[in-house]
């Protein structure tokens, strides 16, 4: 049996330590902690690693706290548009949806893409048509609104500025003058007991986003990869940046093509390419091996990981 592994994330970017209050850290250490409590169950029971990163990703998706399916932010319109997509390992199968609205779960919609279409990627309409199709669970405007996500909204709505994320949500309201740039994607990582990998990510976008944009979420080799040769990887920065980088499957291509470890692969990704095209942002990373790698190239990740021993650890900082 080999060994299995799980690790989370909620997202990276600037991140005061000054402003994160024990209340809010405790919110946010509890929902990734539980987000690991639900992918851990499907991997400890020799469930396979696809399940587990979608029964994690789901978890997270259900808090506002991270701006992913419940907690994601308002566009343009003033309307949530949600990116989402998995990878299967052992046979490069993936799913993903963008731009979808009124789905609870974007990233068990994109499983259903996965499973039970010919595609890989669906967008707006047709994947919202196919959503209806597949009887997934649908929520009306109100499950998805959230008061702090509504006022960063109401600070840019009209103008041409596209704001990243900011920390904190309406349950816990950040301190005055929280200028906080936060990617809030989510995402996890995992490891079976049969030695496959997988990995998932989702999320709500930019606020103020225009014109049906797209990041790195939905973009399997940009934001989200899965490879039982190498790695699964998970994302979360300035998607632009990391579809330009093709960071995801950078991280495995390192690894495959010029034999360097997840560790080194991750730093090279992290630290000295996505720099260069302004990619501020890390990834989540696990190995063939069981090896687990949370890197990031700003002042704080949302994180968590459990490995064999079956110890659970999340962490902000560094």
């Amino acid at each position: 049996m080999n060994k299995i592994a799980l690790a989370v994330h909620g997202g990276a970017g600037t991140i005061a330590p000054e402003l994160m209050t024990p209340a809010r850290e405790k919110a946010y250490r509890g929902a990734l902690d539980l987000a690991l409590r639900h992918g851990y169950a499907v991997l400890e029971k020799g469930g396979a690693a696809l399940d587990a990163v979608e029964a994690a990703v789901r978890a997270l998706e259900d808090t506002p706290l991270f701006n992913a399916g419940r907690g994601s932010v308002f566009n343009a319109d003033g309307q949530h548009e949600m990116d989402a997509s998995l990878m299967n390992g052992s046979d490069l199968r993936a799913g993903a949806v963008a731009g979808v609205q009124n789905v609870k779960n974007p990233i068990s919609l994109a499983r259903r893409v996965m499973d039970n279409s010919s595609h890989v990627l669906i967008s707006g309409n047709g994947a919202f048509e196919f959503a209806h199709q597949q009887k997934v669970e649908l929520e009306d405007d109100q499950y998805f609104f959230d008061d702090f996500r509504y006022q960063q909204w109401k600070e840019v709505v009209g103008s041409d500025t596209v704001q990243l994320d900011h920390s904190g949500s309406s349950a816990t309201p950040p301190a005055a003058g929280d200028k906080e740039k936060k990617f809030g994607t989510v995402g996890a990582v995992a490891l079976d007991a049969s030695g496959h990998l997988a990995a998932a990510t989702s999320t709500g976008g930019m606020t103020n986003k225009k014109w049906q944009r797209v990041g790195d979420s939905p973009i399997i080799g940009a934001g989200t990869y899965a490879n039982d040769e190498s790695c699964a990887i998970s994302c979360t920065g300035h998607g632009e940046s990391f579809i330009r980088a093709v960071a995801a499957h950078d991280v495995h291509a390192l690894m495959v093509y010029k034999g360097l470890s997840l560790a080194e692969a991750v730093r090279i990704v992290v630290h000295e390419k996505l720099p260069k095209l302004d990619g501020d942002g890390g990834l989540i990373a696990i190995d063939r091996n069981g090896n687990i790698v949370l890197d990031f190239n700003c002042s704080g990740m949302y994180r968590g990981q459990v490995g064999a021993d079956g110890a659970f650890h999340t962490a902000i900082f560094r």
